[in-house]
């Protein structure tokens, strides 16, 4: 009998990420869903094959996302201000993330305070870099708890979820 290999660290630090994107496309419009359910929703990862652990700290990830959202603190920033990124954030986020939010923020579609949060829950997340796939997913999950971002989350949507049927052809 084979001794199975233990999963290699890329894969562990992917699975956190990995399950949020499995409940936002299983559950996004089921309102109250993830919150009423969680044992049950935790028994349906680890069935799917995700380790308790990793499934304990994607609930954290989203819940702290929630408790992000409902501070509704006003950006003081002028609208022309410019973001300096922290050296811990330039190692994560490569220029392809960098200059995507930028763009995002000349488009509308994200303000001074939602790049604060996409920035604080890219930098939750256990991986050391952050792709532009992954970025865009974790922009769309900040704007959808978001109240009065229903424009934007279209958007956004329509951006990710295009790309994902692209690469499946």
């Amino acid at each position: 009998m084979a001794i199975p290999e233990p999963p290699r660290e890329r894969e562990m630090k992917q699975d956190v990420f990995e399950i949020l994107i499995y409940l936002f496309e299983n559950y996004m419009y089921d309102d109250g869903e993830l919150e009423q359910d969680r044992d049950s929703l935790q028994q349906e990862l680890i069935d799917v094959g995700f380790q308790r652990t990793e499934i304990g700290k994607a609930f954290d990830w989203l819940e702290s996302l929630t408790f992000a959202g409902n501070d509704s603190v006003q950006p003081s920033a002028p609208q022309q201000s410019f973001r300096i990124y922290s050296e811990r954030e330039l190692e994560k986020l490569d220029a392809d993330c960098r200059g995507f939010i930028l763009f995002l923020e000349q488009m509308g579609v994200l303000d001074h305070a939602t790049r604060e949060m996409v920035i604080d829950r890219v930098m939750a997340l256990e991986s050391d870099e952050v792709d532009l796939d992954q970025l865009k997913w974790v922009i769309l999950m900040v704007l959808f708890n978001q109240p009065g971002q229903e424009a934007a989350v279209a958007w956004m949507e329509d951006l990710v979820l295009d790309e994902v049927v692209a690469q499946l052809h």
